[in-house]
Protein backbone atom coordinates (compact mmCIF):
# COMPACT_ATOMS: atom_id res chain seq x y z
CA UNK A 1 0.00 0.00 0.00
CA UNK A 2 1.67 3.20 -1.22
CA UNK A 3 -1.06 5.67 -2.09
CA UNK A 4 -3.91 6.85 0.15
CA UNK A 5 -6.81 9.02 -0.99
CA UNK A 6 -8.80 11.09 1.48
CA UNK A 7 -12.29 12.21 0.44
CA UNK A 8 -13.08 15.50 2.15
CA UNK A 9 -10.58 18.21 3.07
CA UNK A 10 -12.33 19.42 6.22
CA UNK A 11 -11.00 19.10 9.74
CA UNK A 12 -11.06 15.30 9.88
CA UNK A 13 -9.97 14.74 6.30
CA UNK A 14 -7.05 17.13 6.69
CA UNK A 15 -5.92 15.37 9.84
CA UNK A 16 -6.07 11.94 8.20
CA UNK A 17 -4.21 13.26 5.17
CA UNK A 18 -1.53 14.75 7.43
CA UNK A 19 -0.82 11.55 9.38
CA UNK A 20 -0.80 9.55 6.16
CA UNK A 21 1.76 11.86 4.54
CA UNK A 22 3.96 11.85 7.64
CA UNK A 23 3.89 8.05 7.56
CA UNK A 24 5.35 8.09 4.06
CA UNK A 25 2.25 7.55 1.94
CA UNK A 26 1.50 9.46 -1.23
CA UNK A 27 -1.77 11.29 -0.54
CA UNK A 28 -4.56 12.31 -2.92
CA UNK A 29 -6.77 14.88 -1.21
CA UNK A 30 -10.25 15.42 -2.69
CA UNK A 31 -12.85 18.10 -2.14
CA UNK A 32 -15.49 19.84 -4.26
CA UNK A 33 -13.63 23.17 -4.73
CA UNK A 34 -10.05 24.20 -5.45
CA UNK A 35 -10.06 26.97 -2.83
CA UNK A 36 -11.15 24.53 -0.14
CA UNK A 37 -8.30 22.22 -1.09
CA UNK A 38 -5.74 25.01 -1.14
CA UNK A 39 -6.82 26.27 2.28
CA UNK A 40 -6.75 22.74 3.68
CA UNK A 41 -3.25 22.07 2.33
CA UNK A 42 -1.99 25.35 3.83
CA UNK A 43 -3.38 24.26 7.18
CA UNK A 44 -1.83 20.80 6.92
CA UNK A 45 1.60 22.21 6.09
CA UNK A 46 1.36 24.72 8.94
CA UNK A 47 0.45 21.91 11.33
CA UNK A 48 3.41 19.84 10.15
CA UNK A 49 5.70 22.84 10.72
CA UNK A 50 4.35 23.16 14.27
CA UNK A 51 5.27 19.54 14.84
CA UNK A 52 8.84 20.30 13.79
CA UNK A 53 8.98 23.35 16.05
CA UNK A 54 7.84 21.27 19.01
CA UNK A 55 10.34 18.53 18.31
CA UNK A 56 7.65 15.99 17.41
CA UNK A 57 8.63 15.65 13.75
CA UNK A 58 12.01 15.39 12.02
CA UNK A 59 12.62 18.25 9.59
CA UNK A 60 13.48 15.95 6.67
CA UNK A 61 10.34 13.88 7.18
CA UNK A 62 8.27 17.04 7.43
CA UNK A 63 9.56 18.47 4.15
CA UNK A 64 8.90 15.18 2.38
CA UNK A 65 5.39 14.98 3.85
CA UNK A 66 4.54 18.54 2.77
CA UNK A 67 5.24 17.58 -0.84
CA UNK A 68 3.35 14.27 -0.74
CA UNK A 69 -0.05 15.72 -1.73
CA UNK A 70 -1.99 15.65 -4.96
CA UNK A 71 -5.12 17.83 -4.87
CA UNK A 72 -8.19 17.02 -6.96
CA UNK A 73 -11.86 17.86 -7.38
CA UNK A 74 -12.44 14.62 -9.32
CA UNK A 75 -13.64 11.52 -7.49
CA UNK A 76 -12.47 9.43 -10.43
CA UNK A 77 -8.93 10.76 -9.94
CA UNK A 78 -9.12 10.25 -6.19
CA UNK A 79 -10.17 6.65 -6.78
CA UNK A 80 -6.73 5.78 -8.16
CA UNK A 81 -5.30 4.78 -4.80
CA UNK A 82 -4.62 1.64 -2.81
CA UNK A 83 -6.70 2.82 0.15
CA UNK A 84 -9.45 5.42 0.10
CA UNK A 85 -10.74 6.96 3.33
CA UNK A 86 -13.99 8.87 2.95
CA UNK A 87 -14.41 11.77 5.40
CA UNK A 88 -17.54 13.44 4.00
CA UNK A 89 -20.40 14.83 6.14
CA UNK A 90 -22.28 12.27 8.23
CA UNK A 91 -25.14 11.70 5.76
CA UNK A 92 -25.82 8.14 4.66
CA UNK A 93 -27.11 8.82 1.16
CA UNK A 94 -24.26 11.23 0.41
CA UNK A 95 -21.70 8.68 1.52
CA UNK A 96 -23.39 5.91 -0.47
CA UNK A 97 -23.28 8.07 -3.60
CA UNK A 98 -19.57 8.73 -3.04
CA UNK A 99 -18.88 5.04 -2.48
CA UNK A 100 -20.73 4.03 -5.64
CA UNK A 101 -18.70 6.51 -7.70
CA UNK A 102 -15.41 5.45 -6.15
CA UNK A 103 -16.23 1.78 -6.57
CA UNK A 104 -16.89 2.22 -10.29
CA UNK A 105 -13.61 4.09 -10.87
CA UNK A 106 -11.17 2.39 -8.50
CA UNK A 107 -8.85 -0.52 -9.38
CA UNK A 108 -10.00 -3.94 -8.20
CA UNK A 109 -7.47 -4.08 -5.35
CA UNK A 110 -8.50 -0.74 -3.82
CA UNK A 111 -9.91 -0.78 -0.29
CA UNK A 112 -12.77 1.61 0.38
CA UNK A 113 -12.66 2.94 3.93
CA UNK A 114 -14.97 5.33 5.75
CA UNK A 115 -14.27 7.65 8.65
CA UNK A 116 -17.95 7.49 9.63
CA UNK A 117 -18.48 7.88 13.36
CA UNK A 118 -21.94 6.33 13.56
CA UNK A 119 -23.31 5.05 10.24
CA UNK A 120 -23.46 1.41 9.20
CA UNK A 121 -20.40 0.24 7.28
CA UNK A 122 -22.51 -2.55 5.83
CA UNK A 123 -24.96 0.02 4.46
CA UNK A 124 -22.07 1.84 2.77
CA UNK A 125 -20.74 -1.44 1.39
CA UNK A 126 -24.16 -2.12 -0.12
CA UNK A 127 -23.58 0.74 -2.55
CA UNK A 128 -20.57 -1.05 -4.06
CA UNK A 129 -19.69 -4.18 -5.97
CA UNK A 130 -16.82 -4.94 -3.55
CA UNK A 131 -18.43 -5.20 -0.09
CA UNK A 132 -15.61 -7.47 1.08
CA UNK A 133 -13.17 -4.56 0.54
CA UNK A 134 -15.20 -1.96 2.49
CA UNK A 135 -14.20 -1.16 6.07
CA UNK A 136 -14.66 1.55 8.67
CA UNK A 137 -11.50 3.43 9.69
CA UNK A 138 -12.70 5.94 12.25
CA UNK A 139 -10.19 8.52 13.51
CA UNK A 140 -10.95 10.93 16.34
CA UNK A 141 -10.55 14.70 16.31
CA UNK A 142 -7.86 16.01 16.11
CA UNK A 143 -6.70 13.09 13.98
CA UNK A 144 -3.01 14.02 14.07
CA UNK A 145 -3.02 13.92 17.89
CA UNK A 146 -5.61 11.38 19.05
CA UNK A 147 -4.16 7.88 19.21
CA UNK A 148 -7.26 5.71 18.97
CA UNK A 149 -8.71 4.52 15.64
CA UNK A 150 -11.76 2.28 15.42
CA UNK A 151 -11.65 -0.33 12.66
CA UNK A 152 -15.19 -1.43 11.88
CA UNK A 153 -15.81 -4.77 10.26
CA UNK A 154 -18.96 -4.72 8.12
CA UNK A 155 -21.07 -7.82 7.52
CA UNK A 156 -19.08 -8.65 4.39
CA UNK A 157 -15.63 -7.22 5.21
CA UNK A 158 -12.93 -9.82 4.55
CA UNK A 159 -10.15 -10.75 6.95
CA UNK A 160 -7.62 -9.50 4.40
CA UNK A 161 -9.28 -6.07 4.35
CA UNK A 162 -9.30 -5.88 8.15
CA UNK A 163 -5.63 -6.88 8.24
CA UNK A 164 -4.75 -4.22 5.67
CA UNK A 165 -6.62 -1.57 7.65
CA UNK A 166 -4.84 -2.62 10.84
CA UNK A 167 -1.48 -2.42 9.08
CA UNK A 168 -2.26 1.09 7.81
CA UNK A 169 -3.32 2.28 11.28
CA UNK A 170 -0.13 0.87 12.79
CA UNK A 171 1.94 2.54 10.07
CA UNK A 172 0.50 5.98 10.86
CA UNK A 173 1.38 5.45 14.52
CA UNK A 174 -2.11 4.93 15.91
CA UNK A 175 -3.71 2.28 18.11
CA UNK A 176 -6.48 0.27 16.45
CA UNK A 177 -9.48 -1.30 18.16
CA UNK A 178 -11.64 -3.71 16.15
CA UNK A 179 -15.38 -3.01 16.35
CA UNK A 180 -18.60 -4.67 15.27
CA UNK A 181 -20.83 -2.77 12.86
CA UNK A 182 -23.25 -1.54 15.52
CA UNK A 183 -24.68 2.01 15.74
CA UNK A 184 -21.93 4.46 16.78
CA UNK A 185 -19.52 1.53 17.32
CA UNK A 186 -17.76 1.83 20.71
CA UNK A 187 -16.63 5.34 21.57
CA UNK A 188 -19.52 7.40 20.24
CA UNK A 189 -22.10 5.04 21.72
CA UNK A 190 -20.44 5.21 25.12
CA UNK A 191 -20.09 9.00 24.81
CA UNK A 192 -23.78 9.73 24.21
CA UNK A 193 -24.69 9.79 27.94
CA UNK A 194 -21.61 11.95 28.64
CA UNK A 195 -23.09 14.63 26.38
CA UNK A 196 -26.76 13.85 26.99
CA UNK A 197 -26.67 14.19 30.77
CA UNK A 198 -24.70 17.43 30.46
CA UNK A 199 -27.34 18.87 28.13
CA UNK A 200 -30.13 17.80 30.46
CA UNK A 201 -28.45 19.51 33.43
CA UNK A 202 -27.88 22.63 31.36
CA UNK A 203 -31.48 22.58 30.10
CA UNK A 204 -32.76 22.33 33.67
CA UNK A 205 -30.60 25.34 34.67
CA UNK A 206 -28.75 23.20 37.20
CA UNK A 207 -25.54 25.08 36.42
CA UNK A 208 -23.53 26.56 33.55
CA UNK A 209 -21.23 24.89 30.95
CA UNK A 210 -18.00 26.07 32.61
CA UNK A 211 -18.97 24.55 35.96
CA UNK A 212 -20.00 21.25 34.42
CA UNK A 213 -16.74 21.08 32.48
CA UNK A 214 -14.73 21.88 35.62
CA UNK A 215 -16.54 19.15 37.57
CA UNK A 216 -15.78 16.54 34.88
CA UNK A 217 -12.12 17.54 34.74
CA UNK A 218 -11.95 17.25 38.53
CA UNK A 219 -12.73 13.52 38.32
CA UNK A 220 -10.14 12.76 35.67
CA UNK A 221 -11.56 13.71 32.27
CA UNK A 222 -9.12 15.67 30.08
CA UNK A 223 -11.99 17.86 28.83
CA UNK A 224 -15.52 18.53 29.95
CA UNK A 225 -18.51 17.80 27.65
CA UNK A 226 -19.00 21.35 26.40
CA UNK A 227 -15.30 21.94 25.76
CA UNK A 228 -15.23 18.73 23.77
CA UNK A 229 -18.38 19.59 21.81
CA UNK A 230 -16.85 22.94 20.85
CA UNK A 231 -13.69 21.19 19.67
CA UNK A 232 -15.54 18.56 17.64
CA UNK A 233 -18.18 20.98 16.37
CA UNK A 234 -21.73 21.40 17.64
CA UNK A 235 -23.04 20.46 14.20
CA UNK A 236 -21.06 17.22 14.15
CA UNK A 237 -22.14 16.39 17.70
CA UNK A 238 -25.80 16.90 16.79
CA UNK A 239 -25.51 14.87 13.58
CA UNK A 240 -23.95 11.93 15.40
CA UNK A 241 -26.49 12.12 18.24
CA UNK A 242 -29.37 12.17 15.74
CA UNK A 243 -27.83 9.26 13.82
CA UNK A 244 -27.47 7.13 16.95
CA UNK A 245 -31.00 8.04 18.08
CA UNK A 246 -32.44 6.98 14.72
CA UNK A 247 -30.31 3.84 14.51
CA UNK A 248 -31.68 2.67 17.86
CA UNK A 249 -35.26 3.39 16.74
CA UNK A 250 -35.67 6.49 18.93
CA UNK A 251 -34.38 4.95 22.12
CA UNK A 252 -35.04 7.78 24.65
CA UNK A 253 -31.60 7.66 26.27
CA UNK A 254 -30.03 8.73 22.95
CA UNK A 255 -32.51 11.54 22.18
CA UNK A 256 -30.91 14.85 21.05
CA UNK A 257 -31.55 17.91 23.19
CA UNK A 258 -33.16 21.15 21.91
CA UNK A 259 -30.08 23.08 23.01
CA UNK A 260 -28.00 21.17 20.46
CA UNK A 261 -30.34 22.16 17.65
CA UNK A 262 -30.47 25.78 18.78
CA UNK A 263 -26.69 26.04 18.88
CA UNK A 264 -26.40 24.74 15.33
CA UNK A 265 -29.22 26.88 13.94
CA UNK A 266 -27.67 30.00 15.45
CA UNK A 267 -24.28 29.24 13.92
CA UNK A 268 -22.50 28.65 17.23
CA UNK A 269 -20.57 25.57 16.13
CA UNK A 270 -17.58 25.90 18.43
CA UNK A 271 -13.90 26.49 17.68
CA UNK A 272 -14.34 26.47 13.91
CA UNK A 273 -16.75 29.43 13.96
CA UNK A 274 -15.22 31.30 16.89
CA UNK A 275 -18.21 30.82 19.17
CA UNK A 276 -19.89 27.83 20.75
CA UNK A 277 -20.39 27.31 24.45
CA UNK A 278 -17.25 29.44 24.74
CA UNK A 279 -15.76 32.25 22.62
CA UNK A 280 -12.61 31.68 20.56
CA UNK A 281 -10.31 33.75 18.40
CA UNK A 282 -11.31 33.16 14.80
CA UNK A 283 -10.23 34.53 11.44
CA UNK A 284 -12.07 34.07 8.16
Amino acid sequence: MKKVAVIGAGTMGAGIAQVSALAGYEVILYDVADDVLAQSLDGIRASIDKGVARGKTEADAAEKAKEAFELTTSLETAAQADLIIEAAPEKLELKREIFATLDAAAPDHTILGSNTSSLSVSALAGATQRPERVVGIHFFNPAHIMQLVEIIRGDFTSEATVAAAQEYVANVGKTAVLCKDTPAFIVNRVARPFYGEAFRLLGENATDPATLDKLMRSIGFRMGPFELIDLIGCDVNLAVTQSVYDAYFQEPKYRPHPIQKRMVESGRLGCKTGRGFYDYEYEE
